[in-house]
């Protein structure tokens, strides 16, 4: 008895087994980049992401003799699919959530409607592929985020669905009615017909015929959400982050929702964490907009080390940075700040400044970022987070991982597998057919690789003094606001 998971996120896909034991097993996985025809536009082929998916889950299937009860689905957010009801046919590339074509609609979205819009949702993106290919909106089309397009997929075009995780931030969503917005549909020329019907994260959501043994679908979720789940945080206050390409802080606050879904005072925003038996469990993330990218910049753009992992042993040859300061503003700056003006910065270079403690200084600059997410999500819920979950691939780093610890002060409980949205997939699926009972059985999985314990302090005044430095480089990217 086993579960079946289609984990899809933005750079490549994944199948596998969760077993009743939460171990992840029989993993196939297929990079699956998106294309960047021009600066600041990220799109991709739904079709041959549908094969890509179906060749990779038939693999795992067929690699596992276990009998599968049934299967999960999560998959990065906000991504934008729209296709013809009747062939199953995209009208055109699908966007990704990087996507930044439409900045312009989501300025004009603020002030012409009052909607507070971001390029990173999918309503501007629908809107612009509604413009695109059916200007009249004649056509009998559907919109789907990448969780709505593999359940499509998967169950020969019969389910057209999305869960309250997903639904949630593509910012076509009512917090106050758990449901789609008219306002906002009416507002950018969507048709309400073409959207899914919001379901649970968890429940019996229909049958995977496309599939061998035709499993029924158990779970649906945001990538994000599913980390969160799959690190076993279910109770208010508890807490992870991933640290992958971006970073992503998610905290539990329970089942009071939001007075509204935009950015709270210090940079925040209101998620839904998941949706069980027609109850939302609420939470807030807040957004590192680089983090293991200031490693790739390292290996691939500067050449200082050979490969990510060395950034390790290359930190680990000094005790301290001795006074360099880094802040890991690549793309600007996210939670609290959102500059995207701000730049990376690193400030108190010397001459006796080498090769290690430039190294070192990266890392601990992103341990810096993440305690200033746990900050804003603190200030912003009023709950205190004691410990730090960590999942993605920085999360293997022990100078990483110990610099986190004294930046924030807190333990930090590594992940035991690196990419936690997969087994947290598979919990919403084994909730839902009685592999798990109860959610506390979910929390009580939870069994991190290691535990680090703070055993120093960073320097988080000269941290904040060195940020305000990066901030604002670029006026007309600061001057943005979504």
């Amino acid at each position: 008895m086993s579960l079946l998971v289609i984990d899809v996120g933005t750079s490549g896909l994944r199948a596998a087994v969760v077993t009743p034991l939460a171990q992840v097993q029989h993993v196939t996985y297929r990079a699956f980049a998106p294309s960047t025809p021009a600066p600041g536009l990220v799109e991709f082929d739904a079709s041959a992401m549908a094969a890509a998916v179906l060749e990779v889950t038939n693999a795992t299937i067929a690699a596992t003799s276990d009998r599968i009860d049934a299967l999960g689905i999560t998959a990065q957010r906000a991504s934008t699919v729209v296709w013809e009801r009747s062939t199953g046919e995209p009208v055109g590339p699908a966007l990704g959530w990087q996507d930044l074509r439409t900045v312009f609609d989501c300025i004009m979205a603020k002030a012409t409607h009052g909607l507070a819009l971001a390029p990173n949702q999918s309503a501007t993106k629908l809107a612009w592929l509604l413009n695109t290919y059916d200007v009249d909106r004649s056509r009998d089309l559907l919109f789907g985020t990448i969780d709505t397009w593999i359940a499509w997929v998967v169950s020969g075009g019969a389910l057209h669905i999305t869960d309250h995780t997903n639904a949630a931030v593509t910012g076509l969503y009512n917090t106050a009615r758990r449901d789609w917005s008219s306002h906002a549909c009416d507002a950018l020329g969507i048709p309400m017909r073409m959207l899914p019907t919001i379901v649970d994260s968890c429940g019996e959501l229909g049958i995977a015929t496309a599939l061998p043994g035709a499993p029924m679908i158990g779970g649906l979720a945001g990538d994000q959400q599913a980390s969160l789940m799959g690190q076993g945080c279910v109770r208010p206050g508890q807490a992870k982050i991933t640290f992958g390409t971006g970073g992503m802080l998610d905290v539990v606050t329970g089942q009071a929702p939001p007075i509204d879904s935009n950015r709270s005072t210090h940079g925040t925003f209101p998620i839904v964490a998941w949706a069980q038996n027609g109850t939302s469990m609420w939470g807030v993330e807040a957004i590192m907009l680089s983090a293991g990218t200031n490693v790739e910049w390292l290996r691939d753009d500067l050449a200082i080390i050979a490969t990510s992992a060395e950034s390790h042993e290359v930190a680990s040859q000094c005790d301290t940075t001795d006074g360099v300061v880094y802040v890991p503003a690549l793309l600007g700056l996210g939670t609290p700040h959102w500059d995207y003006g701000a730049r990376g910065t690193m400030l108190g270079i010397t001459r006796g400044s080498g090769r290690p403690h430039i190294v070192r200084a990266v890392l601990e600059g992103v341990a810096h970022r993440g305690t200033d997410l746990v900050e804003a999500a603190e200030a912003d819920t009023g709950l205190t987070i004691a410990a730090l979950r960590i999942d993605g691939g920085m999360s293997e780093n022990p100078t990483f991982a110990q610099a986190l610890a004294n930046a924030s002060g807190r333990r930090v409980e590594v992940s035991p597998v690196a990419e936690a949205t997969t087994l947290g997939a598979g919990y919403l699926a084994g909730l839902a057919v009685g592999t798990w009972t109860h959610l506390d059985q979910v929390a009580d999985s939870w069994a991190p690789a290691h535990v680090v314990e703070p055993t120093g302090s960073l320097d988080r005044e000269r941290w904040h003094q060195a940020v305000q430095r990066s901030r604002r480089w670029i006026p007309d990217l600061s001057a943005l606001d979504f």
